[in-house]
């Protein structure tokens, strides 16, 4: 199986596309948007298949899955579970999460080898062994290898990171999942994934000036929210969609993420067609060409969207503002001069109510990440940095500089940016996600106080970049960071504001020079760090030591007895956000990812008690001892054969695809989770483990649930989609309430839930 795609393989993907929605159109009678065209042409059914957005779970053959090296060791250690010898379709591993943040970036990106090095070991044979391409340390973030080799318009890509969506820069479908999906994938399963509803950005107008990309998906996520994308793909179309580079619409699509779509994309266009050709692959681009009615939406869709979509946000680029968002929420967005003149004026008043930020200093910048570090991005960083020192001024905060992929780094180090951001007073870290995850060591005494730091990264949860509550995240484009890291405060302002020079005299920036949207001499390599899986690797040899603390084989989890549970205690009742950082937290622990019983010792420690108000305690029910960790509690439950269940509030599971924050519960005896509601990715994690997901009917019936219930879930004998669970409270006090629970569930995913998860039912339906 080819790694890489060939112009015949493109040929005949298009023309099975073509033929499938054929078929579809006839059923449906009705033009069709750029993402039914997409989705609708992978369909594994196209004649029989339900075709209901919002309700019917559409079953889909993919083109490529992805894993990162998080993700990847559980993603392997359950494919190991389905008894196949080789992947059924194109896969990739990509080690980025692993790399930490120390220094700079050649000893970092050394240092994290030697320490992963049994990690790194086990994916480099898990796929060598099954069929995977393997992209080495220092090879690149995910996302930007991705967009790089892999992605193209009208694919249908999977991946086990919530930021694939990335790849929908270049037209692709591309969904972030959880490993069990993935692996159902890679078994040659169809992808199951609920018929989306459609919302449409539509564009107009042309970016100028300070306004970047970056720009159009802050605005976005100001108006949808963190979870107004749920089940939703986010079209964006009109002929302001024209006019955004590649890499561009690729960091729209990458925080397409942060409103809890599905995924999002932009049309095929002629601008898509310079990256791959910029990128190696203009074999592809003829057949592309004859193929774009396949990869847009229908004219009827682009003249009239509001007849075509669920929602439609309209937005001129020419009037566009630059913005910023945080902290604490992707979703808090505002204009750059609307936050300078809120802390100016707090200032003043010797007072902040601004948003959670305590302080105007900027305590560090960062530029970069999967979201941000494209050569566009790199060359108006650079034009701020080279204003800067026509001036004699450097930065006045620590500045890091992250590098998406070594490609973007080789070209960039060739072209001169990075010697500009460099002098600047910039450290170039290692092509790795590193702070953007929590993959930062930072000194102590930088996190000791309530600090602020500014970065062109795309999620901004505390504790999200070093691990500490102290740090808020305010997240704009890299020019303006790279504009805030020269003025050392968040209030000011470069498209008004003045800077002064060690001289004393005060320069204004001018807005960074248009910059080429691809090299004009092309991209370089850089260091190959690429291992192709040999043709055969039935001879490799994959050993994890039964004592090692970083790898750990994982055992199918058992069946559903088949009886409706009573008693179970409440772990713990979440109040407000508590995202997959929350339930199951990176920075120091993703070390442990690859041995889920040392790793679950982390569950919600970042969940807050509705009870106490404390964060990541809850009490023992058993034992009646207060303030141990829900993790502690879980164990003792697990220990004495009690099930139990969490409680959480609305968009329950918001953020990473990370499945170990389904994973954990269900290793540690969980039951179900009832929630307001759920995040897309986390209810699909959940499902997939064997764990019930269920919503409260009414939202308010969340306040029923007190700390000392137990609790029953009647009808499970006979669950079925679209019928109702009953929850009884049994309160201390000798009384008890019921209350009604929905579920998403389809006759498929219940089928998950009896046999203890969806890997079970994989070798019986798989070879």
């Amino acid at each position: 199986m080819s790694q890489f795609l060939s112009p015949e393989a493109l040929a005949r993907l298009y023309a099975a596309m073509a033929d499938k929605l054929a078929i579809v159109r006839r059923r449906l009678g009705h033009p069709l948007t750029l993402s039914e065209s997409v989705l609708l042409g992978h369909l594994t059914d196209p004649e029989t298949q339900p075709l209901v957005p919002g309700k019917s779970y559409l079953a889909l053959g993919v083109d490529r899955v992805m894993f990162q090296d998080v993700l990847g060791q559980t993603g392997m250690l359950q494919f190991m579970q389905t008894g196949r010898e080789r992947v059924a379709v194109s896969a990739s591993i990509h080690c980025d999460h692993l790399i930490q943040a120390r220094v700079e970036g050649r000893a970092d990106l050394k240092a994290s080898v030697d320490e992963n090095y049994e990690v790194y070991a086990f994916l480099r044979s898990a796929a060598a062994k099954y069929g995977l391409g393997f992209w080495e340390p220092g090879a690149g973030i995910i996302h930007q290898v991705v967009l790089e080799n892999y992605a193209f318009p009208g694919a249908l890509m999977i991946g086990t990171d919530s930021h694939t969506p990335n790849a929908g820069g270049l037209g692709a479908c591309a969904v972030g999942v959880g490993g069990a999906d993935a692996v159902e994938a890679l078994a040659g399963l169809p992808w199951e994934v609920l018929y989306p509803k459609r919302i449409a950005v539509y564009l107009t107008g042309s970016l100028g000036g300070w306004t970047a990309p970056k720009d159009v998906i802050l605005r976005v996520a100001g108006e949808l929210t963190v979870s107004g994308g749920t089940n939703a793909i986010v079209e964006y179309i009109g002929p302001g969609a024209r006019t955004i580079s590649a890499t561009g619409k690729a960091t729209i699509t990458n925080m397409g993420a942060e409103l809890g779509a599905t995924t999002s994309m932009f049309p095929a266009d002629a601008r898509m067609l310079d990256y791959l050709r910029a990128s190696g692959r203009a074999d592809l681009v003829p057949v592309i060409e004859a193929n774009l009615a396949l990869l847009a939406p229908d004219p009827e869709v682009e003249a009239d969207p509001e007849a075509f979509y669920d929602r439609v946000i309209r937005i001129d680029l020419s009037t566009l503002e630059p913005h910023v968002v945080g902290p604490h929420s992707p979703d808090r967005a505002r204009t750059v001069a609307q936050l300078a003149a809120q802390m100016k004026t707090a200032a003043e008043s010797h007072g902040f109510d601004t948003g959670d930020v305590q302080t105007d200093a900027i305590s560090a910048a960062l530029i970069g990440s999967c979201t941000n570090s494209s050569y566009e991005d790199m060359s108006r960083a650079a034009d701020v940095a080279r204003q800067a020192q026509a001036h004699g001024l450097k930065a006045t905060v620590p500045f890091m500089v992250t590098p998406g992929s070594e490609q973007v780094r080789a070209t960039i180090e060739r072209d001169g940016q990075l010697t500009e951001l460099s002098s600047m007073g910039g450290t170039v870290l290692a092509n790795a996600c590193g702070p953007c995850i929590g993959q930062w060591r930072r000194e102590a005494a930088a996190v000791a106080s309530p600090n602020t730091i500014v970065t062109s990264y795309n999620r901004n949860f505390p504790r999200r970049n070093d691990g500490s509550a102290n740090t808020v995240n305010l997240i704009a484009s890299p020019e303006i960071v790279t504009a805030w890291a020269l003025a050392g405060r968040i209030s000011f302002d470069p498209q008004r504001d003045t800077l002064t020079a060690p001289d004393g005299t005060a320069f204004r920036l001018t807005p960074p020079a248009v910059a080429p949207e691809v090299p004009p001499l092309g991209f370089t390599r850089g260091a190959t760090h690429y291992i192709a899986p040999p043709d055969d690797g039935r001879a490799v040899t994959i050993s994890v030591d039964p004592a090692s603390e970083r790898i750990q084989v994982l055992r199918p989890w058992p069946a559903w007895n088949g009886k409706d549970p009573k008693g179970m205690p409440l772990l713990i009742k979440t109040k407000g956000k508590t995202t997959t950082d929350h339930i199951s937290p990176a920075g120091p622990w993703l070390k442990l990812r690859g041995h889920l019983e040392r790793f679950s010792d982390n569950l919600l420690i970042g969940g807050t008690n509705a009870f106490t108000g404390e964060t990541g305690t809850t009490t023992d029910w058993l034992n009646g001892e207060a303030g141990v960790t829900p993790a502690q509690a879980a164990r003792a439950y697990r220990a004495a054969g009690v099930p139990w269940v969490i409680v959480g509030d609305f968009n329950y599971g918001e953020g990473s695809s990370r499945e170990h924050a389904a994973l954990s519960p269900r290793l540690l005896g969980g039951m179900a989770v009832i929630a307001r509601s759920f995040a897309r990715i986390h209810e699909t994690n959940l499902k997939k483990q064997g764990l019930l997901a269920l919503t409260f009917a009414n939202a308010d019936d969340y306040e029923r649930v007190r700390a000392d219930d137990r609790i029953d879930l009647v009808g499970l004998t006979d669950l079925a989609p679209g019928r109702e669970v009953q929850c009884v409270l049994h309160h201390v006090d000798g009384t008890q309430e019921t209350v009604a629970l929905k579920h998403s569930y389809s006759d498929v995913q219940l089928a998950w839930f009896r046999a203890g998860s969806a890997l079970n039912v994989v070798p019986k339906s798989a070879h």
